[in-house]
């Protein structure tokens, strides 16, 4: 029976993501009416706008139909127009709670939202109902589907009919049991640049579980027509963007220009693209160099850009086109030391050959180490923080290069004083190429992303251990 007059409210299930809602329903002599899929409450109530691009319905005009149990590689929002059913759910997807059951009736006021990979199944309570469903991707033949067979006894569904006199498909009968079913697996994350110093780091935080992919330039041509169709993209929940074209002087000549603005802005805008059409979070690594370093205090996410060369252009540009996909992490970093050929080893090298460098001391900031900016990525990610851009660094006080490279002759066992600090214009004085302009203050301000939780380590802490492994 119908209950009218309603509030809209939602109830979580033992099932994660599986959530009933409670939809208001206003009647009279001429029957009914319902919003029964409104976006801009329901998301404020907590549904996730998982963005629907079809919608089905399935009529069943005999009490005791019975249909599932299947679970989809999409998210579903299934509802009653006509009628009532005994709905089960099982989830079958990779997880703790693999097997677990829940079951409910629904009717016109109620609905339930069904995650990707939880099984739905159900039995027509009146004749003529009528079963209806949003979904968030078109069905295809290539997407992965995982059944569950009806009578399987470690779920043990206490159906209201019994499955020996109720109408049932052949397919349906035939689904394995539980202990032969394949769980479904998690939706897909993609690094790509993943040979680059952070995709090296971000393989080392994220392991190489079969749901983790990693990719070159040679897997993934972002400058390809075919891209949006390079991939089954609504297989994958997570896009993180860890190429970049970084050579900060060669990018003011005519071919590095070029470079530069395709890796760091072209290729973000086709990625971000694909995430837009697909619901896919996109994660974007980013640069102090959209800033010109003029301010005196430290640099805050929505200061706005004013790069002073083609690199700090090309990286700024590229930050808005990320910014255009709904879901979307930027991480705006600065002076980052990773496992490949670096200022760091660099001047542990001079030390140890007893060479006596002049190093730039009018340029501040801090120190990042790639395999932090990994751990911020994936605390942002399990930490379902808001979208949008976070500064991302080293924590402590700041310092110039040449302080830094005084440390690593300190802790390497050598003589600090042996590092001259000089400026800017004299380190480059005698460069035979172009040199682009450096942004004299790198310092960014680190409140927003430790408002929701992060822990940056100390850049000086981490430079020791940098050093002594």
């Amino acid at each position: 029976m119908t209950e009218f007059g309603k509030s809209l409210a939602s109830s979580p299930t033992p099932i994660p993501g599986l959530v009933v809602w409670e939809l208001p329903v206003h009647g009279d002599n001429r029957g009914w009416f319902k919003e029964n899929w409104q976006r801009e409450k329901m998301t404020a109530a907590g549904l996730p706008d998982f963005g629907p691009v079809q919608n089905n319905i399935a009529f069943n005009d005999a009490v005791g139909t019975t249909r599932g149990i299947h679970a989809e590689p999409w998210d579903k929002f299934v509802s009653v127009a006509s009628g009532r059913i005994f709905g089960a759910w099982v989830d079958l997807g990779e997880g703790p709670t693999f097997g677990a059951v829940f079951t409910t009736e629904v009717d016109p006021s109620r609905a339930i939202f069904v995650p990707r990979g939880v099984g739905n199944a159900y039995q027509t309570l009146e004749p003529d109902t009528a079963y209806a469903y949003l979904v968030n991707d078109h069905w295809s033949p290539d997407a992965t589907y995982t059944f569950l067979n009806l009578a399987d006894e470690t779920s043990a569904m206490e159906w209201r009919f019994p499955l020996d006199e109720v109408e049932m498909s052949a397919k349906d009968v035939a689904h394995p049991r539980l202990d032969a079913v394949t769980p479904m697996p998690p939706r897909k994350t993609l690094v790509v640049g993943a040979n680059g110093q952070l995709g090296r780091a971000l393989r080392g935080a994220l392991g190489d579980a079969p749901h983790i992919e990693y990719a070159t330039r040679q897997d993934i041509d972002l400058t390809s027509d075919d891209l949006a169709s390079a991939r089954r993209w609504r297989d994958y929940d997570t896009i993180i963007n860890a190429g970049a074209y970084t050579a900060v002087d060669l990018a003011e000549t005519p071919e590095g220009r070029s470079q530069a603005w395709a890796a760091n802005a072209s290729g973000v805008a086709a990625l971000a693209r694909v995430a837009t059409a697909n619901g896919i979070t996109f994660v974007h690594v980013s640069s102090d160099y959209v800033f010109d370093g003029s301010l005196n205090r430290a640099y805050r996410e929505d200061d706005p850009f004013a790069p002073l060369g083609v690199y700090g252009q090309s990286k700024a540009a590229g930050d808005t086109a990320a910014a255009t996909a709904p879901r979307h992490y930027i991480l705006r970093t600065s002076w980052v030391i990773g496992d490949g050929k670096n200022f760091v080893r660099t001047m542990a090298s001079l030390a140890e050959r007893g060479i006596d460098p002049k190093v730039v001391d009018d340029q501040m900031g801090r120190l990042t180490f790639t395999h932090d900016i990994a751990r911020g990525i994936r605390h942002l990610l399990d930490a379902r923080a808001p979208f949008g851009t976070y500064n991302l660094t080293g924590s402590g006080d700041p310092t110039t290069w040449a302080g830094i490279a005084r440390a690593v002759f300190t802790a390497t066992g050598h003589d600090p004083d042996r590092v001259t600090g000089v400026s800017t214009e004299e380190y480059f004085a005698s460069a035979t190429g172009p040199v682009a302009t450096r942004p004299r203050n790198s310092l960014l301000d680190l409140a927003k992303l430790e408002a929701v939780g992060y822990v940056a380590s100390d850049a000086e802490a981490s430079l020791r251990r940098y050093l002594a492994t």
